[in-house]
């Protein structure tokens, strides 16, 4: 089943403004945000149209151009990185609305620069059950 991820900044106008809205195939129980607002609104929503699980989530320390989401349950972390390998094939969701999957990252030793790759693939009509197939 495909989940739908609200992402909106608590900052701006009078009820915030819209990031993003992502989908994904459902089960992931973390994603990556690239740019994350410092204040925001994560809503998971199932394609049933069932909340998952949403939270407001403001960031704690310093930034990091990538932010990580883990739902346990019905609860919701929020937490700055600099990725490693242990999160390469996440999904990464991007301002606006595309997701792409994390497949390679680095940086300097004193974040000063960074790179890293993602990977797009897309499905007509999303099913449920569709993922792109694996290189050999």
């Amino acid at each position: 089943m495909n989940w739908t991820w609200n992402v909106r900044s608590n900052d701006g106008a009078m009820n915030g403004l819209e990031f993003a809205r992502c989908t994904t195939a459902g089960g992931f129980g973390r994603v990556l945000i690239h740019a994350a607002p410092a204040d925001a609104r994560i809503e998971i929503i199932d394609g049933n149209d069932t909340v998952v699980a949403r939270a407001d989530l403001r960031r704690t320390g310093e930034y990091s151009p990538m932010t990580l989401i883990e739902l346990d349950g019905a609860a919701v972390r929020r937490s700055e990185v600099w990725p490693d390998a242990g999160l390469y094939g996440l999904p990464v969701l991007l301002a606006g609305g595309e997701v792409g999957i994390l497949r390679r990252w680095r940086h300097a030793e004193d974040r000063s620069w960074w790179q890293w790759s993602i990977e797009f693939s897309n499905h007509t009509g999303r099913p449920d059950d569709w993922s792109p197939e694996q290189e050999q």
